[in-house]
């Protein structure tokens, strides 16, 4: 049964509300991605259904630009090549989408962005073991039943909810903001 309009954004609001108290991952989450980028690291970013979105949006924000005109910084959503998905699914297995490309493509030093708003996706959960293997830094957007995934990262941004609508809601919010921290800082 639907609820009303007035109740989901009620929800939502208690929902942001909680983002208070994750001001001090959110800096250290632009912080470390704007040390990638001034050491010349690459940012890889991955998830799937509304997390694979989530990567594509990230990887414009930071490739294109997000509010002003600047150098564009090296970020790849790993989510957008369908052969490479679609090959490596059908050799290898679903399951290793992701994994293996950060085993092609990451370097030691780079970031890896895993989304995953259960923290329990098979695809993600082996691309970050690939990512802490290589000696990539690992970050995390979960929900709260994530707390596995949460614990494979050097960062993690935990969403105060279970149910994927309002943890992406976070994500987004957090995501926007961390993007306009680093831009803040990128080079014209």
């Amino acid at each position: 049964m639907s609820r009303p309009w007035a109740d989901v954004l009620a929800e939502h609001q208690r929902v942001i509300a909680a983002l208070c108290s994750h001001g001090e991952v959110v800096d250290a989450i632009a912080d470390r991605i704007t040390t990638t980028f001034a050491a010349g690291g690459r940012v890889l970013i991955f998830g799937n259904g509304g997390s694979a979105a989530d990567s594509q949006h990230i990887a414009a924000e930071l490739l294109g630009r997000f509010k002003r005109d600047r150098a564009p910084a090296a970020a790849i959503a790993l989510t957008t090549d369908t052969s490479i998905l679609t090959a490596v699914a059908n050799d290898l297995g679903y399951e290793h989408v992701f994994e293996r490309q950060v085993r092609g493509i990451g370097r030691p030093g780079d970031v890896a962005i895993a989304i995953s708003t259960s923290g329990g996706s098979a695809t993600v959960l082996n691309a970050m073991r690939a990512a802490r293997e290589i000696g990539m830094i690992v970050i995390g957007l979960t929900g709260e039943r994530g707390a596995a995934m949460a614990d494979m990262c050097d960062l993690a941004f935990i969403a105060p909810h279970t149910q994927s609508d309002r943890i992406q809601e976070c994500h987004q919010l957090a995501y926007h903001y961390i993007c306009e921290r680093v831009e803040s800082r990128l080079p014209q």
